[in-house]
C-alpha cells in the first residue's frame, strides 16, 4: 500500500483560499494520472479536478476558474489551489493517484486519506 499523504484542509471563509498538498510517499516506478475528488454526507464522491503525468488537466465545471490544479513530478506530489471559496465547496477531499511501483507492476489506483474542507458563509 502506498500511502497518499494529504495537507491544507482546514476552515476558510467564503471568497477565500486554501492549497491543498498531496504526496506519495515511498518507492514508486511511475505516476501517470493524479486527482482531486470530494465528497459530502450522503453524497457520492465527485470528481474536482484531474492532471496527467504530461500536466494536461480536467476540472468539474463547479471549480472551473477558481480551482487550480498542479503538479510536481520530482516530488510525486500533486497540489489543489482553491480561490474564491463558496460555502458548497464544504466536503472531504480526496486525493487520487494511479501509480506503478515496479516497472513490470501493473498501474493501480490509489486514494489518500481524506481532508476536510469547510468554508463558511
Amino acid at each position: 500500500q502506498v500511502p497518499l499523504v494529504e495537507s491544507g484542509g482546514g476552515l476558510v471563509q467564503a471568497g477565500g483560499s486554501l492549497r491543498l498538498s498531496c504526496a506519495a510517499s515511498g518507492s514508486i516506478f511511475t505516476i501517470s494520472s493524479m486527482g482531486w475528488y470530494r465528497q459530502t454526507p450522503g453524497n457520492q464522491r465527485e470528481l474536482v479536478a484531474t492532471i496527467t503525468s504530461a500536466g494536461r488537466t480536467n476540472y468539474a465545471d463547479s471549480v472551473k476558474g477558481r480551482f487550480t490544479i498542479s503538479r510536481d513530478n520530482a516530488k510525486n506530489t500533486v497540489y489543489l489551489q482553491m480561490n474564491i471559496l463558496k460555502p458548497e465547496d464544504t466536503a472531504v477531499y480526496y486525493c487520487n493517484a494511479d501509480l506503478r511501483l515496479r516497472p513490470f507492476n501493473p498501474t493501480q489506483n490509489y486514494w489518500g486519506q481524506g481532508t476536510q474542507v469547510t468554508v463558511s458563509s
